[in-house]
């Protein structure tokens, strides 16, 4: 119920806005700062998307938790969106996600609400109720008698 009130009271509270501050900074001014906040956020979806990714592979390659830059990456595509869309409580909450501590408190927050669980490489596979599951495997040699441009039988040529 509290998400449908929230959808509900969200375009009336743009509307409000809109309707307030246009009434008190002008017309064009009013549509200079939604179209000037819609293409700033644009430039910064972008900007950002490939920046993200790289950030967060390496810090997959260097075997540390990528929650942190995984959670970055997430929060600041919101917050390009949230200046895409027309209204001043969504360029509101879109620049106050552009804020660096704000991110990471909004983060650790989440982190604690979900109970993220982050595991490194070097730890045993565990279940859920504790019990390590231990396997061997054996190395098969491919067939002699199959010729190496054949495929493998997995994949559809």
């Amino acid at each position: 119920m509290p998400v449908f009130a929230l959808l509900l009271a969200w375009p009336l509270i743009e509307i409000a806005l809109f309707v307030t501050i246009g009434g008190a900074i002008g017309l064009w001014l009013t549509l200079l700062v939604v179209i000037g906040t819609g293409f700033l956020g644009a430039a910064l979806l972008q900007r950002q998307g490939l920046r993200s990714a790289e950030r967060l592979r390496r810090q997959m390659d260097q075997m540390r938790d990528p929650l942190g830059a995984a959670g970055d990456g997430a929060l600041l595509a919101l917050a390009a969106i949230l200046l895409i869309l027309p209204g001043f409580l969504t360029d509101f909450l879109g620049a106050l996600l552009l804020i660096p501590p704000f991110r990471r408190l909004l983060i650790a927050q989440m982190a604690r609400r979900f109970g993220v669980v982050s595991m490194r490489s070097d730890q045993p596979a565990r279940r859920s109720d504790g019990i390590v599951i231990d396997g061997e495997f054996v190395e098969i040699d491919p067939d002699p008698n199959r010729p190496p441009s054949q495929p493998s039988g997995w994949t559809r040529h």
